[in-house]
């Protein structure tokens, strides 16, 4: 009896190390670092829009100033929209060769390039390169948003603050995390579509160690974001549009549109980046050439440059006419694509914006509802199937405009749009960019087998093992006979069963070479405080941890309660675990009509 309750007492208290989370209490520490780390990261979005309007002020209308004019209204000379683009893309390059790559592009590739491959660690030059190189390309008529430069620019801020401490990788992870969606809720205004983008899109896990700190960095650029930008929705939508019966399927109309669309400009940036690829020219001189291309856009029409929150405003609270938008569809997608695809430096999220929500205004028109609000539909759609960020795409849209009673019409367009995206491109407009450099990353979250399964699941029970009592010489013989099915190692157990050690090939060799072996047993050479060992109840996970930390091939299994070997697990045991996770993807039975049969 008194064994029985033992047993169970330390059954119990193994039961009780493991838990639904792993989260222990150094995630308060990093959530008082992710305090520190959002303010730093609003008070940068800041300084990033504040230079976006310096740049835009002092190019277009002369003015030294931060008014945030519209670049539309300049009274410069056509000569000067074609070659003012050029300019910056110019100095980008410049700035690109000289002062560091990592600023080209729209800078979520390069924040998640960071935390996969570079152990999220950020060069402190890119902290400064990336918003002034930002501010000059957008300033300058660039296409793009601030968006994407915010967010690498806020994971920079959260990567040098971690690099400050010994943190582990993961750790710096979360603190790069947590810059990036402070920096996306200070301009924004959009704090719980900011945490969601981070776990669809950046942290690649579901731990409270990481999403806890975003939240908190979120929170805090949130309560920031009155000083620094003043508070309310950034784009006030109030329509309550009654929708008939087949309203939900109009929406996913629109979000397949979207996804096409979506698909659409993908394959052509990429196209248009093997374009650039094949110019008999340095990249540095790309942006250049892109923003010739801009200019020429700009003369067209002069609201597709710049971020364009003016165009959203339209398309969501004014009345543009129905020639205006299909020009702002045309031109902007045509000056984004190119202007992308040379390598400068800017954001996809305003231009994701604009395009979706120009193809929902026409779309609106023959829709009911009005067009503005199928423009905002498509706003959504656009952004969650590019981005592959359905949820994402959903709280965008509802933050932004502070209309919540979209949310089931918004859940089913870009929901639609990214099953669209997702069956038609294998990567996203994110990730392509990072499998062209020769890396394949997966953003599908799925449980671990190996932190699933327990020991008993896939063990050896019928175990061979060698008796104590076994002299060396005979051990010596058995390892080196001619029986080719012979294993590196085996346990060596007691009369009743028990783990005394383990015996490996190379051991009996050494005695053999060292003359250990002359009138002794494996008793008298094995011990069991030196083997390692696991128990059925524990996860595969601690079972191939031990296998890598002891260079193990082979690991005997005892019984918790009185050590006795029940079985066994090899690397090849191991990998059978992957056969079977295989074969629940693969196996369609019918289990009811088997059932049913027999």
């Amino acid at each position: 009896m008194r064994q029985t309750i033992d047993t169970a007492r330390v059954a119990t208290r193994h039961r009780n190390k493991l838990g639904d989370f792993t989260a222990d209490h150094r995630v308060l520490l990093l959530i008082g670092m992710a305090l520190v780390v959002g303010g730093a990261s609003a008070g940068t979005a800041w300084l990033l829009l504040k230079l976006i309007a310096l740049v835009t002020d002092l190019i277009w209308f002369g003015q030294l100033s931060v008014k945030n004019l519209i670049i539309a209204n300049t009274t410069r000379s056509a000569m000067w929209m074609v070659l003012a683009p050029a300019a910056g893309g110019l100095v980008i390059g410049l700035m690109a060769r000289f002062g560091s790559e990592k600023i080209r592009g729209h800078g979520i590739p390069e924040a998640i390039e960071a935390i996969l491959l570079g152990g999220s660690r950020m060069q402190p030059k890119v902290a400064v390169l990336k918003p002034l190189s930002s501010a000059i390309s957008i300033g300058s008529g660039g296409p793009f948003g601030a968006e994407g430069p915010i967010i690498m620019t806020g994971g920079a801020v959260g990567s040098l603050f971690a690099q400050c401490f010994h943190l582990t990788a993961a750790e710096r992870k979360t603190l790069l995390v947590a810059g990036a969606a402070a920096g996306m809720t200070a301009i924004f205004g959009t704090p719980i579509a900011a945490v969601l983008l981070a776990v669809e899109l950046l942290l690649f896990e579901w731990k409270p160690r990481s999403f806890l700190p975003v939240v908190a960095a979120a929170m805090v650029s949130e309560v920031c974001r009155p000083f620094l930008f003043g508070s309310g929705p950034l784009f006030p939508f109030t329509e309550h549009p009654n929708m008939p019966m087949w309203g939900m399927a109009a929406a996913i109309g629109v979000g397949i549109v979207a996804g096409l669309q979506s698909g659409l400009m993908t394959r052509l940036l990429y196209a248009a980046e093997d374009l650039f690829d094949s110019l008999p020219l340095h990249w540095m001189w790309w942006p250049m050439l892109g923003g010739l291309v801009v200019g020429a856009g700009g003369l067209a029409d002069p609201h597709a440059l710049g971020v364009g929150y003016d165009v959203i405003r339209d398309l969501l609270s004014g009345h543009p006419t129905t020639h205006e938008v299909s020009r702002m569809l045309l031109v902007k997608s045509a000056i984004w694509l190119v202007a992308l695809a040379s390598g400068t430096s800017g954001g996809v999220l305003a231009p994701l914006l604009i395009l979706g929500g120009s193809l929902g205004w026409l779309e609106g028109q023959m829709l009911p509802g009005g067009p503005s609000f199928w423009a905002l539909v498509g706003m959504a759609a656009m952004m969650g199937g590019t981005m592959r960020a359905p949820l994402t795409g959903v709280m965008f849209a509802i933050e932004l405009t502070g209309n919540v009673e979209m949310l089931p019409i918004l859940l089913a367009a870009t929901c639609a749009a990214f099953a669209v995206t997702v069956l038609l491109l294998k990567r996203s407009i994110l990730t392509e960019k990072i499998a062209r450099r020769g890396q394949h990353i997966t953003r599908e979250y799925s449980i671990d087998q190996f932190e699933l399964l327990r020991v008993a699941d896939v063990m050896v029970k019928n175990v061979d093992t060698l008796p104590v009592t076994m002299p060396v010489d005979d051990a010596v013989a058995f390892f080196t006979g001619e029986d080719v099915r012979r294993h590196k190692s085996y346990p060596v157990v007691t009369a009743d069963g028990r783990l005394a050690g383990m015996v490996a090939r190379s051991d009996v060799l050494r005695w053999r070479t060292e003359g250990a072996h002359q009138a002794v047993t494996l008793d008298d050479l094995v011990s069991d405080t030196s083997a390692v060992s696991a128990y059925p109840d524990d996860v595969i996970g601690r079972v191939a941890d031990l296998m890598v930390s002891a260079d193990l091939g082979r690991i005997p299994i005892v019984d918790r309660a009185d050590h006795r070997v029940v079985g066994l697990i090899a690397r090849k045991d191991l990998l059978r675990i992957r056969t079977l996770v295989n074969a629940e993807e693969r196996d369609r039975s019918a289990y009811l009509m088997r059932e049913r049969v027999a």
